[in-house]
């Protein structure tokens, strides 16, 4: 808290790929995006931060500059410390810093989890395995038992490496099924455990 709060806008960026900063980001409200452009043009979502996270951590540890762009995908508060102060910090309290590790590794699972749908999941398998690690991360679990999830089909698309167009034929199939409604406002998910049984038997 020492440290300026400072706010923005959704769709502002934060770290472009390149670039390589002294600061670290810990972010206090909303969620923020890292991706890479392809050479078609098109945004490759390789991950997201939601509060709590400490970025881009990777650039500060391997002294190197940032591969991917960081964007502000709500509007989002952040504090900003210099990179040394806060690796100092991290080493001197090992409940964060152990935290810390439990997101980096949640993280790595959910990487190679993609990874292993990537290279032998269908479009369906893909789709049904990013809604279940945006629901854990993010969902909002209600009273009914269903989950609440504020995600736009591009942005699954994104994270998936699907078209909009396929994304939509697939949410199609899984609403046939009652596994899934759609809102103006979310995606709502009626049984995670039924979507996660899916997954598994296919």
């Amino acid at each position: 808290e020492q440290f300026k709060l400072h706010t923005y806008n959704k769709g502002q960026v934060l770290i472009l790929s390149d670039d390589f900063t002294d600061q670290i980001y810990f972010l206090l409200k909303g969620r923020v995006k890292v991706y890479d452009v392809s050479t078609r043009g098109d945004q490759v979502v390789v991950n997201s931060f939601k509060p709590g996270a400490f970025f881009p951590l990777s650039v500060a540890v391997n002294k190197r500059a940032s591969p991917f762009i960081y964007e502000a995908e709500t509007s989002i508060e952040v504090r900003q410390a210099p990179s040394a102060q806060v690796l100092e910090f991290l080493k001197a309290n090992p409940t964060v810093m152990l935290d810390l590790l439990g997101r980096v590794y949640r993280g790595a699972d959910g990487l190679m989890g993609r990874l292993v749908q990537m290279a032998s999941g269908n479009a369906h398998n893909r789709l049904i395995y990013e809604l279940i690690i945006e629901t854990r991360r993010y969902g909002k679990l209600q009273s009914d038992g269903s989950w609440l999830l504020s995600i736009k089909e591009v942005t699954l698309g994104s994270t998936a490496g699907l078209s909009r167009e396929t994304v939509s034929r697939e949410f199609h199939k899984l609403k046939e099924e009652g596994l899934l409604q759609m809102s103006s406002q979310a995606i709502i998910i009626t049984n995670l455990d039924s979507l996660e049984d899916k997954l598994s038997s296919l």
